[in-house]
């Protein structure tokens, strides 16, 4: 089962049907269980078809977007080499192997777009990327109820001159893309489960990579846990959860680029470098 928030309420697909709810969609994202709410919610939809909507971001007006970072092997080795000029690769190898995890806050929904839009590249940075995470729906009593795609858009050339600059790297207007839907099938439960990265250029691919979701080094549950430490979250939140796929260190984003990233069972999101 898959949701699309949409200007008319909430597409729900259901083995490829989609059927439209008249439902606040800040209100399903509080649900204690998600799956069981949209059941009985469905008697009450009406036949439709996706591209009759304009998809909106997932994430919940009140909601916060939150980023755990150094969860793959390969995106420690990157951190390392983008620091290295700095002495600050030692930072990744010890939280790569420490028992906290690397959370941080990454950005409220003004600053998130959806699936079609524009991400953004930092005017002050040099060396830019984008990181495609699987991405957590927290309800407000820490439980999972459900998966999107999330792209962390990264400024490694701010975070490689110093790491405690991550916070330029990470946060700002457009630094981060959504969706284009959440879905209710845990991932996890597919050892083969991949997400995928493809850029483009004037039309042709730059780019290509694709991680096993298994290779992820922290439980889905351990990163929630750590967020929601010393943080309630009275409307849920989102969760991205590390990258394991990382460009080569002469690869940078320029604008118009087109960067397409897929999860296995949940869809693909496309946005465009502005």
């Amino acid at each position: 089962m898959k949701l699309y928030r949409v200007d008319e309420g909430v597409v729900v697909e259901v083995n490829g049907q989609f059927g439209l709810l008249a439902v606040d969609w800040n209100k399903i994202l509080i649900q204690k269980d998600l799956k069981a709410f949209i059941e009985k919610q469905l008697v009450k939809s009406m036949p439709t078809k996706l591209n009759k909507h304009k998809i909106l971001k997932p994430i919940g007006d009140n909601q916060e977007l939150w980023a755990c970072g150094v969860t793959y092997l390969r995106s420690k080795v990157g951190r390392q080499e983008e620091s290295k000029n700095s002495n600050g690769g030692d930072f990744y190898e010890k939280v790569y192997n420490a028992k906290r995890p690397e959370v941080f806050f990454k950005a409220t929904p003004s600053r998130i777009v959806s699936h079609n839009e524009f991400v953004r590249i930092r005017k002050d940075s040099s060396w830019d990327v984008p990181e495609p995470e699987l991405t957590l729906v927290v309800a407000p009593n820490k439980k999972i109820i459900g998966y999107t795609i999330g792209n962390d858009m990264s400024s490694r050339s701010i975070e490689g001159e110093n790491p405690l600059y991550l916070p330029q790297a990470k946060t700002y207007d457009g630094c981060a893309s959504l969706g284009p839907c959440i879905s209710l099938n845990n991932p996890f439960d597919d050892d083969t489960c991949k997400i995928k990265l493809t850029i483009h250029r004037d039309n042709k691919k730059v780019f290509k990579d694709e991680v096993l979701l298994s290779q992820m080094k922290r439980k889905q549950e351990e990163l929630v846990s750590y967020v929601f430490k010393e943080c309630s979250f009275p409307h849920g939140c989102f969760i991205m959860t590390g990258t394991g796929i990382v460009p080569p260190n002469d690869f940078t984003l320029q604008k118009d680029d087109v960067i397409k990233i897929s999860i296995d069972g949940i869809g693909e999101l496309k946005n465009t470098v502005g």
